[in-house]
């Protein structure tokens, strides 16, 4: 069995990959393990688990919440909310076990399953690789010991969720909002309620799009993965910026109010200057990751700020940040960790402390940004490959060279597996756009010819 745990919890099309039956075993699964982990400590154990809307998630919710409690936690149902909305009420309820239900920004009939432990912090790898093996076991036969009367776990729907983290997002603001026009993207998901209620309540007006999901229209051409109608919104109603999320809300993309995009990078060196201001940036470091753009560490340098860089995905950007005790990391794709307010990324409070920022400093989201300047990169996802040999094959690593000797000290290439989808990636960062391009596409067309 290949590994079924990638870089954000496990993956597929509903009822195809990401069946009832799987979505039951793994849960069943990760109850034992984090039983032998000694995360129950001897008590009877509790569950948190959410979804966004996907129509699928009904069916996976139904069989998540089976699987546990056939194995003896007690589940807290929080409906749909965001995936950071799940990990902060795992912690803050003092939950042994978080499940978020969501593939995030991919299309609607893709879902997913997020384990959170105690704390809402995401497993280790070692945890999701002891799941993976006693589930298998489980599928094959191997019997486990199963709670009977009492025993069994209890199911409860806490509506008290929503109310309690939109609270928790206004009392970490550092300011109010009063005075902003703010035009919200929520991609048809999860935060459709929670994003809109926190603006308002912080003082911002508010114009949503996207945010009528009907469990079939999540991330469909809208939210932090499709800009277009955000740019437009934006301009249309005159607005001093945009937000837009993706499926589960863990991501924050901007747009300034000219229609611009501000991405994952410019969005951390917003922030970073700020926290460093508030004197919360600890050791004046933020964490980033390998596809994190040139133009934002040579920003972050020229404000005497260290980046630190991970690979790819805010798992790994957050156990940096927990290690070394850093307080700000993310990624370019939008996913932003405030470490002192949340275990995960967090798109609503994201949106909300930037436009704190410009509420703060009375300047533009545009001239904020300006603290870095992107170099042009592209990006090209190769699909129908075997994604396994990209860091294996000669051929490639001869390719790679050439491209970084023509490209010299103002651009680099990356290579890497995607770790939530069947497909290379393959990034070229050069100071000419058309160089950029034309690398990349030469790139992309080696890694189709190599591990086609």
């Amino acid at each position: 069995m290949g590994r079924l745990f990638g870089t954000d919890g496990v993956r597929g099309v509903a009822n195809a990959d990401l069946t009832a039956e799987l979505a039951l075993g793994l849960s069943v699964a990760a109850a034992h393990v984090l039983a032998e982990a000694g995360t129950f400590q001897g008590h009877r154990p509790t569950a948190v688990v959410g979804r966004d809307p996907r129509a699928s998630g009904e069916f996976l919710e139904a069989a998540v919440v089976a699987g546990l409690a056939s194995a003896g936690v007690d589940v807290l149902r929080v409906g749909v909310l965001p995936t950071p909305a799940v990990a902060y009420l795992t912690g803050v309820l003092g939950a042994d076990i978080g499940v978020m239900l969501s593939a995030s920004h991919n299309a609607m009939p893709d879902n997913g399953v997020k384990f959170f432990a105690r704390g809402g912090h995401k497993l280790a790898d070692e945890l999701e690789d002891r799941i993976e093996t006693v589930y298998e076991q489980h599928r094959t036969g191997e019997p486990w010991a199963r709670p009977t009367g009492a025993g069994v776990g209890r199911v409860s729907d806490y509506a008290e969720g929503f109310d309690r983290y939109v609270a928790h997002l206004i009392a970490v603001l550092p300011n109010r909002l009063d005075g902003l026009k703010v035009v919200l993207d929520e991609a048809h998901g999860a935060a459709a309620r929670v994003s809109p209620e926190a603006f308002a309540r912080a003082g911002a007006e508010v114009v949503t799009i996207g945010a009528e999901p009907d469990g079939l229209n999540i991330n469909d051409g809208c939210g932090s993965t499709h800009l277009g109608l955000l740019r437009a919104a934006v301009v249309e109603h005159g607005a001093d910026l945009g937000i837009a999320h993706d499926g589960d809300a863990d991501r924050c993309l901007a747009v300034d109010a000219a229609g611009e995009e501000i991405d994952g990078d410019q969005i951390l060196a917003v922030l970073a200057l700020a926290m460093r201001e508030a004197g919360q940036l600890r050791k004046d470091t933020v964490v980033g990751t390998v596809m994190s753009n040139l133009g934002f560490k040579m920003a972050m340098e020229r404000e005497g700020i260290t980046l630190v860089q991970t690979g790819v995905g805010d798992r790994y950007v957050l156990e940096s940040m927990k290690a070394e005790g850093f307080a700000l990391g993310g990624e370019q794709s939008g996913h932003v960790i405030v470490l002192d307010h949340a275990t995960t990324g967090d798109g609503t409070l994201t949106g909300l402390m930037l436009a704190a920022r410009v509420a703060a400093t009375g300047r533009t989201l545009a001239d904020l940004a300006g603290v870095m300047q992107r170099l042009p990169q592209v990006l090209i996802n190769v699909p129908d490959v075997d994604k396994s040999r990209v860091n294996t094959s000669s051929e490639l690593a001869t390719a790679v060279a050439e491209a970084e000797r023509e490209l010299g000290a103002t651009g680099r290439v990356l290579l890497r597996q995607s770790g939530t989808e069947p497909l290379v990636r393959v990034m070229v960062e050069a100071a000419d756009i058309e160089q950029a391009r034309a690398v990349a596409g030469r790139l992309a067309d080696v890694v189709k010819s190599v591990l086609g």
